[in-house]
């Protein structure tokens, strides 16, 4: 079995309230409007606000919610009014572009962020009954005074995965990749279906090629808009690549000196891609 080690960052404590502390604290608050973030920036140098900066800006701030403490530091995530005006000192940035601001702990906090400010958002009010819901005091949910149902922040599994032919990797784009980047192949995992069965369905729908030997390679949290990315390694078993042409627009076999412009290291995409090439370069 492979592991993906990713470095990781100072632990993060997910927590329901603030922890009682002997002495003042930092914090940070993930502060959104339309899914962007909040920074202050200061000749190139960005920076996260704190819950009192935030304030102090006079923003509406439309709900804020404490998600827990990263090493000595309290986290918040809030969102933002959308009618919220700025001067050239604060911006709001691209989530996929935090990994090379902040770098891959806060970036990666910051996903955590936006999930829950949505989960928040999305369940004001019970699909059930349509009661207006409560954050429960006991667990990471949202309750119904009424009917009692609960609704837990959502997480959808997928799957990706890179597929080996001798010293070649099969490599796809989607017709909304940016002009020349490839990926792998990778999608949703359906109701009643292992991880392994959706690796299998979801090669066979968009290149048309069995694969074996499937292990698994590592994870990583995917907030566009709610993902856990499964990666997997797989060798190809037979047939001829056939495209579903509604969602790729070109696969092919690359070998490890020809690859294309792929995603970076900071996804899990780009270290299986890396991965492969490490084991057949020469």
């Amino acid at each position: 079995m492979k592991h993906d080690h990713k470095q990781q960052g100072p632990g993060f404590q997910p927590l329901l309230t603030p922890p009682e502390k002997m002495h003042a604290s930092s914090d940070y608050c993930f502060a959104f409007k339309e899914r962007k973030i909040l920074l202050f920036c200061n000749n190139g140098v960005c920076k996260l606000p704190s819950v009192k900066e935030l304030r102090e800006l006079g923003t509406e701030i439309i709900r804020e919610q404490y998600i827990g403490e990263f090493g000595d530091i309290s986290c918040f995530t809030a969102e933002i009014d959308n009618s919220f005006r700025h001067d050239e000192d604060i911006r709001f940035e691209d989530l996929r572009k935090l990994y090379d601001i902040l770098g891959e702990p806060v970036a990666s906090l910051a996903g955590r962020a936006i999930q829950l400010l949505e989960w928040d958002i999305k369940t004001g009010f019970c699909g059930r009954c349509g009661s207006k819901t409560f954050r429960s005091q006991q667990e990471k949910a949202k309750e119904c005074p009424e009917c009692g149902s609960l609704f837990f922040p959502k997480i959808s599994p997928a799957i990706i995965v890179l597929i080996e032919k001798e010293d070649m990797a099969l490599l796809a784009r989607s017709p909304g990749f940016p002009t020349g980047l490839y990926g792998l192949i990778a999608g949703f995992v359906e109701p009643g279906e292992s991880v392994e069965e959706a690796v299998v369905r979801e090669v066979l729908e968009e290149v048309g090629v069995s694969i074996k030997d499937i292990e698994y390679f590592g994870s990583q949290p995917w907030p566009y808009p709610d993902s856990l990315m499964i990666g997997f390694t797989a060798r190809y078993a037979g047939g001829e690549i056939r495209m579903d042409t509604v969602e790729i627009e070109d696969a092919r076999w690359f070998k490890c000196d020809e690859i294309p412009t792929v995603p970076g290291n900071n996804s899990i995409s780009g270290r299986l891609i890396a991965y492969f090439i490490e084991k057949h370069i020469q």
